[in-house]
C-alpha cells in the first residue's frame, strides 16, 4: 500500500517527563562545561575546524579545543529550534517543537527474516527497506543507511543508496557521511531532484553524524558535517557512548559528556553556516561490565534519556533519543521488552526524532524484517497514545449513560455505534482470537504473522512517480561517478 493521502505528521499532546530538579540539571550542565574547559575535545585532521573555533574564542592547542564555560552553548544558539524537512512530493515533515518523527533502523551490515535467516545485506535488501518504509504511514522519514549493501563497492554504494531513497520513496532522507566527498555526492543528487534554488533555502537531506567518543572528532565526521551545513542541510549530532567503554560508568558523567560532545558538533555547524538545521542527538547506553556487551532498555539508560531531554530543551533544539533498541538476535520477548523500554523512555523524554524506530536487532548489527513489522505495530500505537485525550461532551458520553441506564448494555448504544470504528487503536499483529480460532488459522506466533505482514506490504508496494528527466540525470550522475574511480571494497 502507499501512504498517499495519509496524514504523516505526528505531534505529541503529552508534556515531556522531567524527573530531575533544576539543581541536578544545573550540575550536569556545569560539568559538561568543565569537561570542555579543562579536558577539551580533539578535532583530528581538520585545520578548518580548528581555525573556526580559534576565531570564535575557543582555546586551541594542537588539535585540542577547549571552551570557556558557556561558549559552546552560545555558539549553538544560531541553530533553529524547529525546521521543516521536505519530501520529493511536496510533503513537509516538521522537526522539533511538539513534532515526533519516526525513522527505520540504520547501519546494519546484516539482515534477517524467517525465510532466509541471517545474512549479509544487499542492495536489494536496502531497496526493500526503503519501499517498506515508504509504504507505511507510521514512519515519517526514509532514514539513511537502512542497511549496508555489501554487494556494492564501499566507495560507490552511497550513490545507489541515495538513488534508492530518491527513486523508491518521496519521504525526507539521510545521505552519506562516510567521507566528505560522499556527503557532497549525496547533496548533489538531492540538488538534482529538488533543484538548486529550493535546496539552498530548504532542508531535504540530512547527515547522521557520530562523535568518536570519548571527546574526539575525526576529519571524516567533521568533514561530512561541514558539507551538509555548508549546503544549509541538516545534521543529527549523536555522541556514541557506551558507559564503561567510551565514558565513565556513572550516568550523570555520561550525560554531561554526551552534552559536551553534541554541543561541539552543533557549534561547528553554526560556525560554518549560521542557521543550518541541527538535531541534538545522543546514542547513550550501558554495557554488561562482566562481558563488555552493550545492553539496551536498562534502568540506567532510561534515566540518562530523561536527563538528555531536559538538557536539549535548555538549548532549545530538536531532540533525538529513544528507539526500539535491543541486543536480542530475533524478535522474541527480550527484543520487545528492551525495545519497549528504550522507546518509551524516549517518548516520555520528549523526543522529536527517532532513528531505529523499526527493524533494529543484535545491537544494531542486524536489520530484522519481522522485527520491522512488529516495531511498526508499536509505532502505530504510539501515534494514538501521543494524540492524548480530547475531553469534551462527546467523549464524556453522557447520552450513553442515559440510554443504557444502570445495568444496561453499552455495546449497542448510539454512542458506541458512532465511535466503535475509531475508539480503540487496533493492532495489525496482535491475535485476540480464541485458542480454537488461533489453532485453525495455523497457530502462528507474532513473528510468523509479522513475516506475512511485511511480505504483503512489499507485494502491494507501488513506486512513486518521478520526472523522467530528473531520473535520467540522477542515473547519469551515478554512472559518471562510478566510472571515475576503480572499485574499492574496504
Amino acid at each position: 500500500m502507499s501512504d498517499a493521502g495519509v496524514a504523516i505528521n505526528l505531534r505529541s499532546a503529552l508534556p515531556p517527563y522531567e524527573p530531575f530538579t533544576t539543581t541536578e540539571i544545573d550540575m550536569i550542565e556545569r560539568h559538561a562545561d568543565r569537561i570542555l574547559d579543562e579536558v577539551g575535545v580533539e578535532f583530528r585532521g581538520d585545520e578548518e575546524a580548528l581555525e573556526l573555533f580559534r576565531a570564535a574564542g575557543a582555546r586551541v592547542e594542537g588539535e585540542r579545543v577547549r571552551f570557556d564555560p558557556g561558549l559552546a552553548a552560545a555558539l549553538c544558539s544560531a541553530a533553529p529550534s524547529t525546521f521543516d524537512m521536505h519530501g520529493r512530493d511536496g510533503r513537509r515533515v516538521p522537526i522539533g517543537g511538539d513534532a515526533v518523527v519516526f525513522l527505520p533502523a540504520y547501519g546494519s551490515p546484516f539482515v534477517t527474516d524467517l525465510d532466509r535467516g541471517r545474512r549479509y545485506a544487499t542492495l536489494e535488501d536496502f531497496e526493500n527497506i526503503v519501499k517498506l518504509t515508504y509504504a507505511t504511514p507510521w514512519l515519517h522519514h526514509s532514514g539513511g543507511t537502512v542497511c549496508e549493501p555489501v554487494d556494492v563497492p564501499v566507495n560507490k554504494r552511497h550513490l545507489d543508496m541515495t538513488y534508492a531513497h530518491l527513486r523508491w520513496s518521496t519521504k525526507p532522507f539521510m545521505g552519506a557521511v562516510t567521507a566528505p566527498e560522499r556527503a557532497a555526492d549525496s547533496i548533489a543528487m538531492a540538488r538534482i531532484a529538488f533543484g538548486s534554488e529550493f535546496l539552498e533555502s530548504n532542508c531535504v537531506i540530512q547527515g547522521n553524524i557520530n562523535v568518536n567518543s570519548p571527546l574526539v572528532w575525526d576529519d571524516v565526521m567533521s568533514g561530512a558535517l561541514k558539507a551538509y551545513a555548508r549546503a544549509n542541510q541538516g545534521c543529527v549530532i549523536s555522541p556514541f557512548i557506551i558507559g564503561g567503554a567510551m565514558g565513565p560508568v556513572t550516568v550523570p558523567a555520561l550525560v554531561a559528556q554526551a552534552h559536551a560532545e553534541a554541543m561541539t558538533g552543533i557549534a561547528l555547524a553554526q560556525l560554518v553556516r549560521p542557521g543550518s538545521p541541527m538535531v541534538y542527538g545522543n546514542f547513550l547506553t550501558t554495557m554488561n561490565l562482566r562481558s563488555g556487551a552493550p545492553t539496551f532498555g536498562t534502568a540506567e539508560s532510561t534515566l540518562a534519556t530523561y536527563a538528555v531531554g531536559q538538557l536539549a530543551r535548555r538549548l532549545g533544539l530538536p531532540l533525538r533519543c529513544g528507539a526500539h533498541y535491543t541486543a536480542s538476535k530475533t524478535g522474541d520477548a527480550q527484543a520487545m521488552q528492551e525495545s519497549a523500554d528504550a522507546m518509551s523512555a524516549g517518548i516520555l523524554a520528549g523526543t522529536n526524532y527517532v532513528i531505529h524506530a523499526a527493524g533494529w536487532l543484535e545491537g544494531g548489527l542486524t536489520f530484522g524484517y519481522e522485527k520491522f513489522a512488529m516495531d511498526l505495530d508499536r509505532c502505530a500505537m504510539l501515534h494514538k497514545q501521543l494524540g492524548g485525550l480530547a475531553v469534551d461532551e462527546e467523549q464524556l458520553a453522557m447520552d450513553a449513560y442515559l440510554e443504557a441506564g444502570p445495568g444496561g448494555n453499552y455495546l449497542s448504544s448510539s454512542h458506541t455505534m458512532r465511535h466503535y470504528a475509531s475508539a480503540n487503536h487496533e493492532s495489525m499483529l496482535t491475535d485476540t482470537n480464541s485458542f480454537e480460532q488461533w489453532s485453525d488459522d495455523g497457530a502462528l506466533d507474532m513473528q510468523q504473522r509479522a513475516n506475512q505482514q511485511w511480505r504483503n506490504m512489499l507485494a502491494d508496494y507501488e513506486p512513486p512517480a518521478i520526472d523522467d528527466a530528473i531520473d535520467r540525470e540522477l542515473r547519469s550522475f551515478i554512472e559518471d561517478r562510478k566510472n571515475a574511480t576503480p572499485d574499492a571494497w574496504y
